[in-house]
């Protein structure tokens, strides 16, 4: 019953915290792809980040904590805007501008270890449309500040829940085996009486 209720806890917890999000945006239009570390404390100089298009368009490059865009690749070149004053925080989001129909696909953001998939979805703009979904990133834009420290209250949630588990295993399996000691020690002392009456 208690590994039932961990793994429907888990699970629950992994769908919240999925590490991929899907966003939708209008051509022309600007979208915030979102990206934060689940680590807060970052030195500027260890921060590298890549930000990838369809597996390989290098579309945005942090290197020791520098925008670097060397190896961009030229779709994206003026383009792109990041938030630097919110790299020491673990946010690494990026805003695309102008988007295209090309720009539609599977954005993937590299932090160390981690990594964030953004599915983009692009729809057709309107003079309407556009004046909205501006309007739109710039809460996108406040949101994506909050995201880093969400998933870290998960993460540290997920790490409470196992560790509580584990003790649990811990503590029963250290109880068995007690009893199986005694028990054994019942049936060891049983034998020696045995053979004292016998002499």
């Amino acid at each position: 019953m208690l590994v039932c209720c961990f793994i429907c806890v888990f699970a629950v917890l992994v769908n919240k915290v999925s590490l991929q999000e899907t966003v939708e945006a209008l051509i022309g239009g600007s979208v915030v792809l979102r990206c934060s570390s689940t680590e807060h404390d970052h030195k500027l100089q260890d921060i590298d980040v890549s930000w990838r298009h369809n597996g390989s368009k290098n579309v945005f490059d942090i290197i020791n904590g520098q925008d670097s865009l060397e190896q961009q690749h030229p779709r994206y070149k003026n383009r792109t805007e990041t938030f630097p004053d919110e790299y020491l925080r673990g946010n690494f989001s990026i805003k695309l501008n102008n988007l295209t129909h090309d720009d539609a696909g599977k954005y993937i953001c590299f932090i160390s270890s981690e990594q964030r998939t953004v599915q983009l979805r692009l729809n057709e703009s309107t003079a309407k449309g556009n004046k909205s979904h501006d309007q739109r990133d710039q809460g996108e834009e406040t949101e994506a500040d909050n995201v880093g420290a969400s998933l870290a209250w998960v993460s540290a949630v997920v790490v409470v829940v196992l560790l509580v588990v584990v003790a649990v295993i811990v503590y029963q399996f250290s109880v068995q085996r007690k009893k199986k000691q005694a028990l054994a020690s019942d049936t060891t002392e049983g034998e020696t009486t045995q053979i004292t009456c016998q002499v």
